[in-house]
């Protein structure tokens, strides 16, 4: 018989611990040791035999590069954030809030591959399968198209499915729901994710099959369940974006095919998901003009660049403690820059509270936003309007000098291609901008932030 014992599971990181434990050791979380029983004996060490038909050692000479060609979906923002297609085999782990839009970016990708003669199962365990018709009949399925739909969540039945049916692509949403009846413990947990995930994702190397597992977050905006998840599979995509917002942004935090950059907008409406083409007019469509800490950043994500709308708000604090809040941007990072300003600028910011916003949902990363943020936090401050036809780019150190950043020319291009006029970034970026006709903008060089807050404010 195999033995069986009980052992507590960390629901946040994965570790374990013979006894309850208030604090977890590994990640800090409290609360988070649940009791589940396991066997001497993991259920996927009995299983994988099954799963694959050989597993001789080949030579690497002899294998056949040619035929992990990508598919290509037809959704060209997705496309570009997978790195040019789905490579065959792949898994891939989508994760987002509730009700953003997994399920339908899901559901779509389904239908465009099915619709190119490509066998695809979506595996519902959350919804049944009158609901999932329903939504596929909102985003334009159509008839005559190999793709099918099942509500399960026994592990087994669902292996069974996928060798039976042979798909060239599953969906399995969601893995929180999916359970391995050989552990006692109940879907959702540690010790069920992991094993599920491992599983499938064995299944689909084995088979060549193109695998995406949709994965719920936790409130911090993480994948839940172990970390571990995250390191089985190939890509990491979050789907973000404003609840209440129609435009949806999908990013790559992992990617062993392409770029770990790369970020796709969707906007979304009662069709489905709608690609967009060009997020710079989006997110500068209702910026207001003459108005102070307003001003635009070109961004660049992965090889893409775009221009963003930073605001920013100074007001005098009625608490006695100043508080500094971003959205779309690190708060402490912003603690930082205010505090270059108040050393090395002498702006009086500390009785000030500070607030930043990154208009359109999008979370800012790149360094050259930091210039941009800088100026419109002055400008507010100062109550003095920016330019609206200058956009900024540059690194900000703490001396208050302005530092280059990479790939200067598509972000130059980008601006003037929306009929920006005006241009200021790192004088060492000059260099980066030689190759390139700057005959519509006006290039302005600065070494310090005191140059730029001069030259706008």
């Amino acid at each position: 018989m195999v033995k069986i014992k009980n052992i507590f599971s960390c629901q946040e990181c994965g570790a374990q611990s013979p006894r309850w434990v208030g604090k977890c050791n590994s990640c800090g979380a409290w609360n988070s040791y649940i009791e589940e029983k396991v066997s001497a004996k993991p259920a996927k060490e009995t299983m994988r035999t099954a799963l694959v038909d050989s597993d001789e050692p080949v030579l690497l000479q002899d294998v056949d590069a040619e035929s992990k060609n990508r598919w290509i979906t037809g959704l060209l923002e997705f496309d570009r954030v997978m790195g040019s297609g789905i490579v065959q085999g792949s898994v891939t782990l989508i994760g987002g809030d509730p009700g953003i839009g997994k399920s339908t970016l899901s559901l779509q990708i389904a239908c465009h591959l099915s619709g190119q003669g490509k066998r695809v199962l979506y595996i519902s365990g959350e919804e049944s399968i009158t609901q999932t018709k329903l939504r596929a009949d909102r985003i334009g399925y159509e008839k005559d198209q190999e793709l099918y739909i099942v509500n399960q969540i026994d592990l087994n039945v669902i292996l069974e499915q996928i060798k039976k049916l042979k798909p060239h692509i599953v969906i399995v949403d969601s893995i929180q729901v999916v359970y391995q009846p050989e552990l006692s413990s109940s879907p959702g947990s540690v010790s069920q994710v992991r094993e599920c995930a491992s599983l499938l994702t064995y299944l689909a190397k084995a088979q060549g099959i193109g695998l995406f597992i949709i994965g719920h977050v936790t409130k911090e905006g993480t994948i839940a369940g172990p970390r571990v998840l995250e390191h089985i599979v190939d890509t990491v995509l979050y789907f973000e974006g404003e609840r209440y917002s129609t435009y949806r942004v999908l990013r790559t935090t992992k990617n062993r095919f392409g770029s770990t950059n790369e970020l796709g907008v969707f906007e979304m409406t009662s069709d489905g998901l709608k690609e967009v083409s060009n997020p710079s007019e989006i997110f500068l469509a209702e910026r207001a003009k003459d108005v102070s800490g307003s001003l635009v950043v070109p961004i660049l994500e992965g090889t893409r660049p775009f221009l963003i709308e930073v605001q920013g708000l100074v007001s005098r604090s009625a608490y006695g403690v100043a508080r500094h809040k971003a959205q779309g941007f690190d708060v402490n990072r912003l603690a930082l820059l205010v505090a270059v300003l108040e050393k090395r600028l002498s702006l009086n910011l500390g009785d000030q509270d500070i607030f930043l916003n990154i208009v359109g949902g999008v979370k800012v990363m790149d360094p050259a936003a930091d210039l941009g943020i800088v100026l419109a936090v002055a400008s507010s401050f100062l109550d003095k309007p920016i330019d609206p036809q200058t956009v900024v780019i540059g690194e900000v150190g703490l001396s208050a000098e302005v530092r280059s950043v990479a790939h200067i020319a598509p972000r130059i291009v980008e601006a003037e291609k929306l009929g920006f006029k005006k241009c200021i970034l790192p004088k060492n970026s000059l260099k980066g901008v030689a190759g390139i006709k700057t005959n519509g903008i006006e290039i302005i060089p600065v070494e310090h932030v005191r140059e730029a807050l001069d030259y706008l404010i």
